[in-house]
C-alpha cells in the first residue's frame, strides 16, 4: 500500500486514489460553499454522486477502450466523429484559459495578504489593477517555464503543489476545528436542520453549481486504470477511496473557514487569507500569517504552470492530426506547442481586462468561474453522450475496464453523469443574489455571448480545414476506428480490434 507502483500488481488501489484526489483538490474554491454552511456537505455529496464518480468510471472505460493519443478527442470522434470531438477539445483547452484569471486571481490576493496589516492588505487585494498586473506577471512567468520543457517545470509542480496546497489543507482544517472544540462561537448555524438546503429559495442552488469545477479533472488519471490489478474491482474501489476523501477535504476545509468567518462577511477571493489570518491570530501565531499566504500562492503558480502545457499538448496532438493550420502544429525545441501556448496568453491577457469593466474583482471572479464551468460542462455533456453511444455503435471493441451491468449500467452512470451535468450547466447562467454582479441582464448577457463564441469558434475550424493541415510525416495522431475499416461513425461497427493492431491506409 505505501507503495505507488508494484512491478508485479501496477498501481495500488491506495496509490490511485491519492493520485485521484491530488489531482482533483483545491483550496481556492472553498470560500464559495462556505455561503452554505452545514448545508455545503449535502452539495459537495450530491455533486460527488451525479458527477465525481460517473466522470471516474466513465473517463475509465473510455480510456482503456480507445487509448491512443487524443483523449476526448479521440472518444468523442471515435463516438460521433471530427466535428463534435473538435468542440470537446476545443472546450477544454478554453475553459482553462479562462480560469487562469481565476485561478490567479487567488494568487495575487495571496500575495497582498503577505503584508503585515490585514486592513491594508484587504484593501491592496480589492484594487483591480494590482490584481491585473499580478494576474498577468504569473500567468506569462509560467508560460515562459512551461515552454522550457516537462522536465524544467514537473518540480515545480511537484513541490509547489505539497507546498501550496496538501499542507495548508491540513493546517486549515487542524486550525479550524481546534479553534471550535476549543469552545469558540462557530460564525454557522450547527444545527442538524442546516444540513439540508432551504430549496424554497432558489438563489441557494446557484453557487452550489460550481461545486461541480471543483471535482473536474477526474477524468485525467483514468488512463491509470490499464495499470491497476484487476482493475473491474479495484478500479471502483479507488475510486470510491478518492471521491470519500476529496468529499471529507472539502467539506472539512468548507465547515473551517464557515467557524471563524461569518456568512455575511464571506468574500469569494479573501475569505480563506482571512480565515487562515484569524486562525493563526487566535493560535497566537500571527507571524505565521505572511508565510502561509506566500506558499498559497506558490501552489497557484504550480497549478497553474501545469496547466499551461497540458490541454495545450492535447490540442497539439489533434492539430498534428490534421484539424488545425500548419501554424499551430509548430513546436519548439522542448517539444512544447509554443504557437497554442503563446495564443492561449494572448487570449488570458484580454479576459483578464474583464477585471477593470465589472464592478469588482469578486464579480469579475464569478462570472469567470462561471464560464469556466459552462464550457467545462459543454465537454462533459458529449463525453457522457459518446461513451453511452459507444456501447451501442462498437459494441465488441474491447475494453480493459467496463462499467459493469451491461448497456444499462452505461446507462445508469453515464445518464446521471449526463443529468447532473446539464442541470448545473443550466443553473451557472443565473445570476447569483449573494455576489454583486452589477447589472444581471450584463452578467447572463456576457456568459451567453462568450459561450456561443467559443462553441462556434472550433465550428469554423473544421469547416475551413485544408488536406494540407495534415502533415504526412507526423504519426503522432492515429485515425479513427471507423476511419481505418472505411466506416461511419453513424454505423455499427462489429470489429473486435484496438486501433493499433487494424490494418492503417497508406
Amino acid at each position: 500500500m505505501n507503495q505507488i507502483r508494484d512491478n508485479k500488481k501496477g498501481i495500488s488501489i491506495f496509490a490511485l486514489a491519492m493520485l485521484n484526489i491530488v489531482a482533483v483538490v483545491s483550496l481556492r474554491g472553498l470560500p464559495a460553499e462556505a455561503e452554505y454552511g452545514l448545508s455545503s456537505i449535502f452539495y459537495y455529496i450530491f455533486a460527488a454522486i451525479v458527477f465525481l464518480v460517473p466522470v471516474s468510471l466513465v473517463a475509465a472505460e473510455l480510456a482503456t477502450g480507445w487509448s491512443e493519443k487524443g483523449g476526448v478527442f479521440r472518444w468523442v470522434g471515435e463516438a460521433f466523429g471530427p466535428k463534435l470531438a473538435l468542440i470537446a477539445i476545443f472546450m477544454l483547452w478554453i475553459e482553462v484559459t479562462v480560469w487562469f484569471p481565476t485561478a490567479l486571481t487567488f494568487g495575487s490576493v495571496s500575495l497582498a495578504f503577505m503584508g503585515p496589516d490585514q486592513t491594508w492588505d484587504q484593501a491592496l487585494s480589492e484594487n483591480k489593477f494590482f490584481v491585473l498586473g499580478i494576474v498577468l506577471a504569473i500567468y506569462w512567468l509560467a508560460t515562459f517555464v512551461a515552454l522550457r520543457g516537462t522536465e524544467a517545470f514537473s518540480k515545480l509542480a511537484k513541490w509547489g503543489g505539497m507546498i501550496g496546497t496538501v499542507i495548508p489543507g491540513v493546517i486549515l482544517i487542524i486550525l479550524g476545528f481546534s479553534y471550535l472544540f476549543a469552545g469558540n462561537t462557530p460564525q454557522v448555524d450547527l444545527s442538524w436542520d442546516k444540513l439540508i438546503p432551504d430549496f424554497s429559495n432558489f438563489n441557494n442552488v446557484v453557487l452550489a453549481a460550481s461545486i461541480f469545477l471543483f471535482y473536474a479533472g477526474m477524468e485525467m488519471n483514468a488512463i491509470h486504470v490499464k495499470e491497476v490489478d484487476n482493475a473491474p474491482r479495484n478500479y471502483p474501489i479507488a475510486i470510491g477511496i478518492a471521491a470519500l476523501g476529496t468529499v471529507c477535504v472539502f467539506v472539512l476545509g468548507t465547515l473551517a473557514i464557515a467557524f471563524v468567518i461569518p456568512q455575511k462577511d464571506i468574500n469569494l477571493t479573501q475569505s480563506l487569507l482571512v480565515a487562515y489570518d484569524d486562525m493563526f491570530a487566535w493560535a497566537g501565531i500571527s507571524w505565521a500569517a505572511p508565510i502561509m499566504a506566500a506558499c498559497l500562492a506558490l501552489g497557484v503558480l504550480a497549478g497553474v504552470v501545469g496547466w499551461v502545457a497540458g490541454p495545450s499538448s492535447a490540442l497539439l496532438v489533434v492539430a498534428k492530426g490534421g484539424y488545425l493550420p500548419r501554424f499551430w502544429q509548430y513546436t519548439n525545441q522542448h517539444g512544447m506547442a509554443t504557437h497554442i501556448m503563446l495564443a492561449q496568453a494572448i487570449l488570458v491577457t484580454m479576459i483578464s481586462t474583464v477585471f477593470v469593466v465589472l464592478p469588482s474583482v469578486q464579480a469579475a471572479y464569478q462570472i469567470l468561474s462561471q464560464l469556466t464551468i459552462v464550457l467545462y460542462l459543454i465537454m462533459y455533456l458529449i463525453m457522457f453522450a459518446a461513451a453511452i453511444y459507444l456501447r451501442y455503435s462498437q459494441p465488441n471493441r474491447p475494453r480493459p475496464y467496463k462499467i459493469p451491468g451491461g448497456n444499462a449500467g452505461m446507462w445508469l452512470i453515464g445518464g446521471l453523469g449526463f443529468a447532473g451535468s446539464l442541470i448545473a450547466f443550466l443553473f451557472s447562467f443565473i445570476p447569483p443574489a449573494q455576489i454583486a454582479v452589477g447589472s444581471p441582464e450584463m452578467f447572463v448577457g456576457i456568459l451567453v455571448i462568450l459561450t456561443i463564441a467559443f462553441v462556434i469558434m472550433p465550428l469554423l475550424i473544421y469547416k475551413a480545414r485544408k488536406p494540407h493541415w495534415k502533415d504526412p510525416e507526423v504519426t503522432d495522431f492515429a485515425p479513427f476506428t471507423w476511419e481505418i475499416e472505411d466506416k461511419h461513425p453513424g454505423v455499427i461497427n462489429p470489429s473486435d480490434k484496438v486501433t493499433h493492431t487494424l490494418h492503417q491506409p497508406k
